[in-house]
């Protein structure tokens, strides 16, 4: 699909950042790894994916601002518009040379995010969207989201926390609500690649507390452009100020949502 020049730039970008992972994923032992936090790495690899993000999307558009998750944020000329980048979702997953992590980087204008793009480098998937354009996978495959109605056939993907993080309690909750109702809930840690196999119809759902904006920017629009409906955990709040979303095809729902707030 023809995309607009902001989507052709992003989807360069995420090409040559997805070269330089897959060679360094191929040497993973040999990385050199720092830790962040329990259970929480960046490695070499990270760092270098997203300065050649930021030198091809602010070298493209230098008014636009910038926020990625190592490199923090920056204000444009432009105050309408900015980069909303992970240069590796996934990247415990890299480190253990489990072949599931994605480049994700998002567009938006005056606070809403208007394109989006997640590249799985490893798959050389590339699922991306345009407000109002649709989601799309690779060069030709329009993205619907799943049409089965029945929750007990339904899978689900989901984050599970490590390390003690404060949301474990609450999660193991909202877990111990799903499985029976469900045919199955997927952890495979990248919230970015979650959504977009919402949009292929590859997962029914999808819910997750305590995400960040780069985490999952790009994601949501993938999966509401192919009909998937969004809705922050607390109806009243804002997914990427709080984090927390609930994520699922249109005839399950109101179902899903209900066993997630517990409502």
């Amino acid at each position: 699909m023809p995309g607009s020049a902001n989507l052709n730039i992003m989807m360069k970008a995420a090409r040559k950042a997805g070269r330089s992972l897959v060679k360094d994923f191929r040497e993973v032992e040999n990385l050199q790894v720092s830790t962040k936090g329990a259970g929480d790495f960046v490695s070499r690899a990270d760092i270098a994916a997203e300065e050649i993000l930021k030198e091809e999307l602010l070298g493209a558009r230098p008014t636009y601002g910038w926020i990625a998750e190592e490199g923090g944020e920056i204000a444009g000329k432009d105050p309408t518009r900015r980069w909303i980048v992970d240069p590796l979702d996934g990247t415990t997953n890299f480190l253990h040379g489990l072949p599931h992590w994605a480049i994700s980087i998002a567009l938006e204008h005056k606070g809403e995010i208007v394109a989006g793009v997640v590249f799985d480098a490893a798959k050389d998937e590339m699922f991306y969207a345009e407000k109002g354009e649709g989601a799309w996978l690779n060069d030709s495959l329009r993205l619907r989201v799943s049409a089965r109605h029945r929750m007990i056939e339904s899978i689900f993907a989901t984050g599970l926390p490590f390390a003690g993080r404060v949301d474990l309690p609450e999660t193991l909750k909202d877990l111990a609500r799903v499985l029976p109702a469900t045919a199955g809930v997927r952890r495979f840690g990248a919230a970015s690649l979650d959504l977009a196999y919402v949009a292929a119809g590859r997962y029914e759902g999808f819910w997750e507390r305590k995400l960040q904006p780069w985490d999952v920017a790009a994601g949501l629009l993938i999966a509401k452009e192919a009909g998937a409906l969004v809705e922050p955990m607390n109806p009243e709040g804002n997914i990427l100020e709080d984090g927390e979303m609930i994520v699922a095809n249109e005839p399950i729902f109101s179902t899903f949502a209900k066993v997630i707030r517990n409502a």
